[in-house]
């Protein structure tokens, strides 16, 4: 486990963020601030064929991140939340691939993101509080339509393999992928598990997070999703 920094867990209650201005339901289990979660797979039309097998919605697809050697499928999960499959993208063989999906053993979680309407200055707070973070960096993605998306987006550069979030702002020229992907299924629960949930909440409340947090053995996020054909439950690997 990579180490978090002890100066993370000194940020003042003064130098939190407000909540976010955008209005989103939430049932105790989910961060009111989620935006997507990711689920990598080796390939993309199988990803499409496990979600769709055990929630009974398919994806769509999405578009393709030039230079990241990735393509997606989204699927919504209510209100301005979704969930994004992500794997290799085959046109772009010799792309990095720092999220590992060509090693997956099977469909994993390999990221989450919250939302955040000002991330610059959320990245100031990060700054005072001593946490290390990649940006704001820009991001854009094609979608099959030709339309194209913009974001910004606030990487830690500790989140543990993904378990802690990354941060985005979508641009306002921009519609939030939710609100096009197919509809029908859910996400009942968010929870990160660890050895030490005490270390990790002290860095939520800097984070400004409100995700559930449980002990286990090994660092782990886990996920939650209902559909018309059933109840799926995704794991980090």
């Amino acid at each position: 486990m990579q180490k978090i920094s002890r100066r993370a867990f000194s940020c003042s209650a003064a130098a939190l963020l407000a909540a976010p201005a955008l209005a989103r339901e939430s049932n105790g289990r989910v961060p009111k601030t989620l935006d997507h979660i990711i689920l990598g797979c080796t390939d993309l039309d199988g990803g499409i064929e496990f979600v769709f097998r055990h929630l009974g919605v398919r994806a769509i697809p999405g578009g393709v991140h030039p230079g990241a050697g990735t393509r997606n499928a989204l699927l919504s999960l209510g209100e301005l939340r979704y969930l994004e499959i992500m794997a290799p993208d085959p046109l772009q063989p010799n792309a990095a691939d720092p999220r590992n999906l060509r090693t997956l053993k099977g469909p994993a979680l390999v990221g989450w993101a919250e939302h955040r309407d000002h991330i610059d200055e959320f990245a100031r707070v990060l700054r005072a509080a001593g946490v290390g973070y990649v940006g704001p960096v820009p991001g854009s993605r094609q979608r099959p339509d030709g339309s194209v998306l913009n974001w910004k987006s606030l990487p830690l550069k500790e989140d543990e393999h993904g378990i802690l979030p990354f941060f985005i702002e979508w641009s306002a020229a921009s519609a939030h992928p939710s609100l096009d992907a197919p509809k029908g299924c859910r996400i009942d629960g968010l929870q990160i598990t660890t050895p030490n949930p005490a270390r990790y909440r002290a860095l939520s409340k800097t984070l400004d997070l409100d995700v559930a947090m449980g002990q286990s053995n090994a660092p782990r996020l886990t996920a939650n999703l209902h559909g018309p054909a059933g109840s799926l439950t995704l794991q980090s690997r």
